[in-house]
């Protein structure tokens, strides 16, 4: 599930905040053996290649799936850790088998479109109705016409069509076939926006549980098409698909530094492992996850021990609906050490980082003076800071019980890599080295620096500030729509 961008620019940090009683003197001398280190022996690339190579998509619970989690353990075993376990979870899970999707304006005369299902479709589905358009797929484009789309298959656009009203909402996939459900629908297509017929895949479901109706992709030009058929008469469509839905087992992988001086205050650092099953992921997620783990490699090789205990996590399942960062938190809550993360850094598609994130204003000064340090390393590393939040990626979790989060902020995808975000485009020779390097060590620096800064001003929320936070970032109505809203108004 993704990937809104996380955080929204407010502020771009300079070297002039290098003296700050945020830092510490050793954090000079130390960010420079991790900027040394990660420009001489960083092996995020490299693991990266050998993982797309031999095992391909990393889809959760699949035999790739596990071969990728065991790929992790042993190459975090390899740099050292000891401290070091998989996190079982059992969920339900979702692998695609056959589809055929055919449309026209005669039931008797269909003709195929190229399409993707759409995760959590139903395991079986034959029907042919007819498609109605129904816009930009949010509540304002139904609530004008509350019957137009009941049984009827609704098409929609992915993101915002060029013209809409100003602040219409950009919804993810699973909250639009959410509001198609709510009114009737049995169905949904949901137009690519990326152009030269580009198919995405993706959970449909804002449960991470099956949905009703089946959901499906078809590329840009073919969906436009379809909207400018609609407006010269009827159309119909027949989708037939078959789907695997059941309980399947899979892993977190999880190693621990343990804290010099504050072991039981905890910071977690992830990415999820999972991938789609249409390439190897290259992009989503192997540039984030296997730069965590090369930061893990780089603080074992470097024998670094902050006063914080830190815990690289591997996530499974969040391309399924954060479904192991789900599993995290459930039970961090149930053990009672969720007060102990004072921070939890994702990497979700981070590349090329230029300067730091998070949703927590009050680590601005912590933030800028970790980031002053390594621009006076290098400077192409900018010191942005940005703070916000949104929603889809492992952070969610954490963020709904009030735990403070960021990462690395600015940069972008390599090789115009984002058409393929989702797609069988998204292979390994769209990655780029150095963009991987800059993730690790600045990613490291900031990581070190959280850890073992001497205060984090950054507290975890309550429950009202955590309600009045998400109300402030306008995640009330996503929210609500995923069920996910837990509070009573």
């Amino acid at each position: 599930m993704k990937k809104i961008s996380f955080l929204l620019s407010i502020l771009v940090g300079t070297s002039s905040l290098l003296v700050n009683a945020q830092t510490k003197p050793t954090w000079n001398e130390i960010f420079a053996r991790i900027n040394k280190e990660v420009q001489e022996n960083s092996n995020a690339y490299t693991s990266l290649k050998i993982a797309s190579e031999t095992i391909g998509h990393r889809l959760t619970g699949s035999a790739n799936g596990k071969k990728a989690e065991q790929y992790a353990y042993d190459l975090l075993k390899s740099y050292g850790f000891t401290q070091l376990r998989f996190q079982p979870f059992e969920v339900e899970s979702w692998s695609r088998g056959s589809l055929e999707v055919t449309i026209g304006n005669d039931v008797n005369h269909l003709q195929t479109i190229k399409s993707v299902s759409l995760a959590h479709s139903p395991v079986k589905v034959d029907l042919t109705l007819e498609v109605v358009d129904m816009g930009n797929g949010v509540e304002e484009d139904y609530a004008t016409n509350p019957g137009k789309v009941k049984d009827k298959i609704a098409l929609v656009y992915l993101g915002v069509l060029p013209g809409s009203k100003p602040g219409t909402p950009s919804l993810h996939r699973s909250e639009k076939t959410a509001i198609a459900t709510k009114y009737g629908a049995k169905g949904i297509i949901v137009i690519n926006t990326p152009p030269n017929g580009v198919l995405l895949t993706g959970t449909a479901s804002v449960t991470g549980k099956l949905i009703p109706i089946p959901a499906v992709c078809v590329g840009k030009e073919d969906g436009l098409l379809l909207k400018e058929q609609l407006t010269k008469g009827k159309l119909f469509s027949h989708i037939k698909m078959t789907n695997f839905s059941g309980l399947i087992k899979a892993r977190n992988v999880v190693a621990t530094i343990k804290g010099k001086t504050l072991p039981n205050e905890k910071i977690v650092i992830g990415g999820h492992l999972d991938s789609w099953d249409l390439a190897t992921g290259a992009i989503d997620n192997g540039i984030g996850s296997f730069s965590v783990l090369d930061m893990a490699r780089t603080f074992k090789k470097l024998n670094l021990q902050p006063a914080r205990t830190i815990e690289f996590v591997m996530f499974m399942g969040e391309e399924e609906g954060l479904l192991g960062s789900r599993a995290y938190v459930e039970d961090a809550v149930k053990n009672k050490t969720i007060d102990q993360i004072r921070y939890m850094m994702n990497y979700d598609m981070s590349n090329d980082i230029k300067g730091y994130s998070t949703s927590a204003e009050d680590s601005r000064e912590l933030f800028t003076s970790i980031g002053a340090i390594a621009h006076s390393i290098d400077t192409s590393f900018s010191n942005l800071f940005r703070v916000g939040a949104g929603l889809h990626s492992d952070h969610q979790p954490f963020m709904l019980q009030g735990v403070p989060t960021g990462g690395g902020a600015g940069g972008g995808l390599p090789k115009n890599a984002g058409p393929c975000y989702h797609a069988d485009c998204d292979v390994f020779s769209l990655v780029e080295e150095n963009g991987m390097k800059n993730t690790v060590r600045f990613g490291s620096m900031l990581l070190y620096g959280v850890a073992d800064a001497n205060e984090i001003k950054s507290k975890h929320f309550t429950d009202a500030e955590t309600k009045a936070f998400l109300i402030k970032n306008n995640l009330k109505e996503p929210l609500q729509i995923a069920g996910e809203w837990r509070w009573k108004d």
